[in-house]
């Protein structure tokens, strides 16, 4: 007999239920991935809030409540504008933690200075918003899940952590 390894996904799970806490989601380059594994864990409902797909900079500023200069001075794909997109989840989700992320999944929109496969998550909770900056290397399927693997991993790294 042997032993099932337990996804991400479900250590994620396991932990937010294990510490009482909440999560959101504000996805912009993974257009939903993020949400789409967490939700496929049985029972993701006791901790899972719900998410929004903010792909364009309307829905970023509109809908989360991204300043509309932090993306005229960095730009859509930015440190800041991940935490301004996790900061703004937390709030209009009602969550105790929020992911985010925003990057370029390719094969176009690189700019000088903005490769294909940069991408930035973004973790909001009660004590502030951080971010983690990753270049991935794949193509823009490969891309999306390495960022949603990024973020989910962070989440779990940030979750062990807590007393």
């Amino acid at each position: 007999m042997y032993k099932v390894m337990s996804s991400l996904e479900q250590d994620v799970g396991n932990l937010l239920r294990q510490k009482g806490l909440t999560l959101g989601v504000v996805e912009s380059a993974t257009g939903g991935l993020i949400s789409h594994l967490i939700t496929s864990v049985p029972g993701s409902s006791d901790y899972y809030k719900g998410s929004v797909t903010a792909y364009s900079n309307e829905v970023k500023i509109k809908v989360v409540g991204v300043k509309e200069g932090t993306i005229n001075k960095y730009g859509a794909v930015s440190s800041q504008v991940a935490e301004e997109m996790a900061q703004g989840g937390r709030k209009i989700l009602a969550a105790d933690i929020c992911l985010a992320d925003t990057g370029i999944a390719g094969p176009g929109g690189a700019t000088p200075g903005k490769p294909v496969g940069l991408f930035y998550i973004g973790l909001s909770h009660q004590a502030g918003a951080y971010n983690q900056k990753h270049n991935f290397q794949g193509d823009r399927e490969q891309n999306k899940r390495s960022a949603a693997e990024a973020a989910l991993s962070w989440l779990k790294e940030y979750l062990m952590s807590l007393k």
